[in-house]
């Protein structure tokens, strides 16, 4: 499947984080922890220049916990300033603020040495549709501060979001790149919802992240879906065994398909097949080497 999403409005938004990142001390980028890279948009860097940037791994209660740790490692390796959240359940988002100021902690210093002890920390949000920011930014605000949602495109200007400890945040849409060269970066985001469904072939979406499924999970995907063979030729013949499981079946006995893969993909997102992270850092240092 070759997956391409960039509406007119994405191409807005990268204009609108290169004017203002001016304007910000630091920039918080959001990754989903079930696919760190795949989520992480190589424009970014250039568009932030040098300002310092924190990566959260958000969603990390949808991702598989020894995997969080694994990429937590790999990223502090780099140098990388890096946080697992879980913008949905997480109740104390102390850890993030501290971390911001311990990021920018001689600025501060400077800052009170000529006077301008009170001045607020500007930070800039940034990360691909679906992400959660939103979500994340009402979790450090401790209230309905940005409009969220758990489908791709809600934001679509920036928001100014004023919080206490003299912290302001500056909520920008979601935004991809132009061309996923590697169709797997594609495939990945779209398992995830970063994608817009409505512009894919669900069901053969579907049968792709049953076949990658097949492969990481194979317990957790046949325990929900009361699979009790692996042995399938392709995603399409998985499909159409849960379909039969469920009793999705429409007129003349043939399987639901669509009905079918729409909840093939919403129970993946929500975690119901299990806590299953598609990218390992392991497969990454390998291709390097």
């Amino acid at each position: 499947m070759n997956i391409q999403w960039f509406p007119g409005h994405m191409a807005k938004t990268r204009r609108m984080i290169q004017e203002n990142v001016k304007m910000v001390d630091l920039v918080v980028e959001l990754l989903d922890a079930r696919v760190p890279l795949s989520s992480m948009n190589p424009e970014i860097g250039t568009l932030c220049g040098a300002k310092p940037r924190l990566l959260i791994l958000n969603k990390a209660d949808l991702a598989d916990a020894g995997e969080n740790d694994r990429w937590l490692a790999y990223f502090k390796k780099q140098g990388r300033a890096v946080m697992l959240f879980d913008s949905v359940h997480q109740k104390n988002a102390k850890p993030v603020t501290e971390m911001v100021r311990s990021m920018l902690k001689e600025q501060l210093a400077r800052q009170e040495e000529r006077g301008m002890k009170n001045r607020p920390l500007r930070l800039m949000i940034v990360g691909i549709p679906n992400v959660g920011k939103s979500s994340f930014i009402n979790r450090l605000a401790g209230r309905a501060a940005a409009i969220s949602g758990d489908r791709p495109g809600v934001t679509r200007g920036k928001q100014w979001i004023h919080l206490s400890g003299g912290l302001e945040l500056l909520d920008t849409p979601g935004v991809l790149w132009p061309k996923f060269e590697d169709e797997t970066v594609g495939l990945h985001l779209a398992f995830t919802g970063a994608v817009k469904d409505e512009i894919i072939d669900v069901e053969t979406l579907a049968a792709r992240l049953l076949e990658n499924l097949l492969l990481l999970e194979p317990e957790g995907l046949c325990t929900r879906y009361k699979l009790k063979d692996t042995e399938f030729e392709n995603g399409f013949f998985i499909l159409e065994a849960i379909a039969k499981k469920r009793g999705f079946i429409v007129s003349g006995g043939e399987p639901d398909y669509l009905r079918t893969a729409h909840i093939v993909l919403d129970e993946y997102r929500s975690a119901k097949i299990g806590r299953i992270t598609l990218e390992t850092p392991e497969g990454v240092e390998r291709s390097d080497s």
